[in-house]
């Protein structure tokens, strides 16, 4: 057992408690439906990481039932400018761009294999970091050139479909195809509060994506991006519960509670991202708790 869980056994056991699970129990939580054979699960993850942060545990649960998983990343990553500046020391290089965009997905594909998602359920769209919100608005019809890869369609050979212009209509056409290809009982996507623009816009495409293949398919929703100073404390903390976000928190999300062994696997999953692990560390380990939140409706606004 990790000398971090030894430090704070009293919250973890308080956490569990509070959750409904007892050590090494895999019962229902209340925050998903039940998780067993017959789950199809879809991730919509916005950019490389996203997934295992959010929903490192759920994924490996779905797995261990017997249950499918399919991730779909909707960008590769490919707009951080600090990220560039630390791992290829340089900016506005639109060739060493399209190359950390590749890294990044090279880093998704370890994380997730550690998770146990095999190779057919890595997907990835390529579509331009940063600029989701603005496709599925401005750019609906007219392909809009990334200000950081200087593509103007998907680059990647490995994505799904290169080469599809990038405008809000291919992105919701390329999701379309995404779900009747995975066939998900449950998507989880981001919510729309998410202070992310990149994070709400696909939150806004998943609930349109669930309205258009509906019925039988539930949505419940996540916040990575949810306020200043949060999550927190900031870092490693094995054995504490995630708290809800100050963006999120009107969402009243629900805890899904992890087992040691998930949390661990998460920890090392979350490591696989090497980039972002030299830009953000502090804040990536922070979601390695013994709890991830989920809500059942997207907005205060709407039914759960």
């Amino acid at each position: 057992m990790s000398s971090s869980r030894l430090t704070f056994p009293l919250i973890a056991l308080a956490a569990l408690a509070l959750a409904g699970h007892g050590a090494g129990s895999r019962a229902q939580s209340p925050a998903l439906p039940a998780l067993d054979a017959a789950t199809s699960l879809l991730v919509i993850s916005p950019h490389p990481d996203d997934e295992t942060l959010c929903c490192g545990g759920v994924i490996q649960r779905v797995l261990r039932a017997g249950g499918r998983v399919t991730i779909v990343w909707v960008t590769s990553g490919d707009g951080s400018a600090l990220g560039m500046l630390l791992v290829e020391k340089t900016l506005f290089d639109a060739r060493k761009m399209r190359e950390f965009g590749q890294s990044r997905m090279r880093e998704a594909r370890a994380a997730t294999a550690l998770l146990g998602v095999p190779p057919g359920g890595q997907l990835f769209l390529g579509y331009p970091d940063g600029a989701v919100a603005r496709l599925l608005r401005e750019n609906r019809a007219l392909p809009y050139t990334s200000k950081f890869t200087d593509a103007a369609a998907v680059p990647y050979a490995e994505a799904l479909f290169p080469g599809h212009p990038y405008t809000g209509t291919s992105l919701e056409q390329d999701l379309d195809t995404v779900v009747e290809r995975a066939r998900p009982t449950l998507i989880l996507a981001p919510s729309p509060l998410d202070e992310h623009s990149d994070h709400a816009a696909a939150g806004r495409a998943a609930i349109a994506l669930g309205a258009r293949h509906a019925p039988g398919i539930t949505l419940r929703f996540w916040v990575v991006h949810g306020g200043e100073g949060w999550p927190s404390p900031r870092g490693l903390l094995l054995g504490v519960p995630l708290t809800p976000s100050p963006r999120g928190a009107a969402l009243s999300p629900l805890p899904f509670a992890l087992e040691p062994e998930e949390e661990d696997r998460k920890l090392a999953a979350v490591r696989a991202y090497q980039t972002q692990m030299r830009v953000m560390e502090p804040f990536l380990l922070a979601f390695v708790r013994t709890t991830e939140l989920f809500s059942t409706r997207a907005t205060p606004a709407t039914p759960p």
